[in-house]
């Protein structure tokens, strides 16, 4: 006999959110989508010690802050009120699962590690975008919004700092570029509401706080 269907209870969940974060944090996910670095055929130019050294530091940093992106995304649908827009978060964190892994395997390239802080970046994450959806869906998809105009800017610094001959790194990161715009124009499309100054400059002094870490460390 089939046993009945029951909702899951909070404490379902709770386990379920400890799960994706180990798996996020410590294990190596499937890409949806073709690897960016792989439409270049090799490096045109072997890069030189320094130049290895900066972009392991640039994608580190990526590869945290999309760390930070997956437990954003999941604490934001976790409390979001509109089904609709849960959907849409669990999407959007799907193409952050693929930047994530891409990050790590440029990591790998350079033989370098990803940040030792991945775990802090998740769990403080996690708790800011939970409180975003308590707040409501409008400055839920504000937060959303907001976080992602201010990563496109990052990216831009990126490409900007990367060696100029690291065409697999730069695949990388124009691809995320083009991925995070969207997400944000899609938040704004669903009626993100203008979070106040004073707050988007904290959420840039975070993020400054934790680029600065993650680069070295």
């Amino acid at each position: 006999m089939n046993k009945p269907f029951r909702n899951p209870t909070m404490a379902d969940q709770f386990i379920g959110e400890i799960d994706r974060a180990l798996n996020n944090i410590f294990c190596r996910q499937v890409s949806s989508r073709t690897y960016p670095a792989s439409q270049v055929e090799s490096e045109p130019a072997q890069l030189t010690a320094e130049e290895k050294r900066l972009a392991a530091g640039l994608m580190r940093v990526n590869h945290s802050g999309e760390m930070a992106a997956q437990a954003l995304y999941q604490g934001q649908s976790l409390t979001a009120r509109d089904p609709k827009l849960v959907d849409k978060l669990r999407h959007a964190s799907i193409e952050e699962s693929d930047h994530l892994n891409w990050c790590r395997s440029r990591l790998d390239e350079l033989g370098e590690r990803p940040s030792l802080f991945d775990p802090l970046w998740y769990a403080g994450s996690f708790a800011i975008g939970m409180a975003a959806g308590i707040a409501g869906d409008r400055w839920n998809l504000g937060f959303l919004a907001e976080t992602e105009h201010q990563v496109v800017r990052h990216l831009n610094s990126h490409l900007d700092n990367l060696p100029a001959n690291d065409s697999r790194s730069r695949a990388i990161v124009e691809q995320m570029k083009i991925d995070e715009q969207g997400h944000a124009e899609l938040a704004e499309d669903l009626g993100a509401a203008d979070l106040p100054q004073p707050i988007k400059q904290m959420m840039k002094l975070t993020s400054k706080v934790m680029t600065s870490v993650a680069e070295k460390i």
